[in-house]
């Protein structure tokens, strides 16, 4: 393997023939656990682009190490250059970690501008035409009439397994719902999560949670009153489907947002 960071190859064939004269198990078993942190570091996609220089420099100190233990030195030079090594190990991964998380804020701010842009277009439009025509496209979502009142299901494929944060093919559903809202100032909503059963009780009911919380988050984003939105989170509880098969857990994860009627009054909580 050839490249600005492959491996040394005289680096192992030193480690292979001289490594254990003068080293004790500990700081040869110090020396192996540097050398798998570093593997790991090195197939890190966001490390390699981020942090070349760190990289290199954990390469660098690593090879220093190995060389001190197989003839050159003293087991205090391995343990501080293998230790060196580790730290830069750690300062990439934190550089690459930081790359990724820039990445996701220059994404989700384009996605809001993009929603910010749709609402002012959307304005243009008559209010009372642009309110009869969303209050149709609502009922033709996946809208319930039930006992707690107008419910809206939004599906787990608008979130990634696990995750919390709206995919963004939930934001179409979320801005119709947010250009409601805007358009009839005396209605509230409460916004339930559910999961299925599978994992851990007090972690599906966090991520239930969670994830009803971030709708709310984009509602508040498209410029509805935080005050007219509630949260809750009720995890494996009120399952719609059995949760035997694939299907069925599917349908148990969602998140649904209940409509007040007109005067602003919601249906009692579960």
């Amino acid at each position: 393997m050839k490249g600005p960071h492959a491996f040394p190859f005289g680096l192992l064939a030193l480690a292979l023939l001289g490594g254990c004269a003068t080293t004790s198990p500990e700081t040869r078993r110090t020396l192996d656990e540097a050398h798998a942190e570093l593997l790991a570091i090195r197939t890190d996609p966001a490390v390699r682009l981020s942090a070349e220089k760190d990289l290199a420099r954990a390469e660098e100190s690593l090879e220093r190490a190995e060389r001190f233990s197989s003839y050159l030195g003293s087991e205090e030079d391995v343990l501080h250059y293998a230790y060196l090594s580790r730290r830069y190990g750690q300062i990439a991964r934190e550089h690459g970690a930081q790359r990724q998380a820039a990445e996701r804020v220059a994404q989700l701010e384009k996605e809001r501008d993009r929603l910010q842009l749709a609402l002012s277009e959307a304005r243009l439009l008559n209010a009372e035409q642009q309110g009869q025509w969303l209050e149709e496209q609502l009922l033709g979502q996946a809208t319930t009439e039930t006992e707690r009142g107008l419910v809206m299901t939004l599906g787990d494929v608008l979130f990634d397994t696990g995750q919390v944060e709206l995919r963004s093919a939930a934001t179409r559903t979320v801005l119709q719902v947010a250009r409601f809202l805007r358009l009839n100032q005396r209605r509230v909503v409460r916004i339930e999560g559910y999961t299925d059963t599978q994992g851990d009780d007090r972690l599906n009911l966090e991520l239930s949670r969670g994830r009803a919380q971030s709708v709310r988050d984009m509602l508040v984003d498209l410029g509805v009153d935080g005050k007219r939105i509630q949260v809750a989170g009720y995890g494996e509880a009120y399952p719609v489907a059995e949760n035997a098969s694939n299907q069925g857990r599917a349908r148990n994860r969602r998140v649904e947002i209940v409509f007040s009627d007109e005067e602003g009054k919601l249906g009692a909580e579960r």
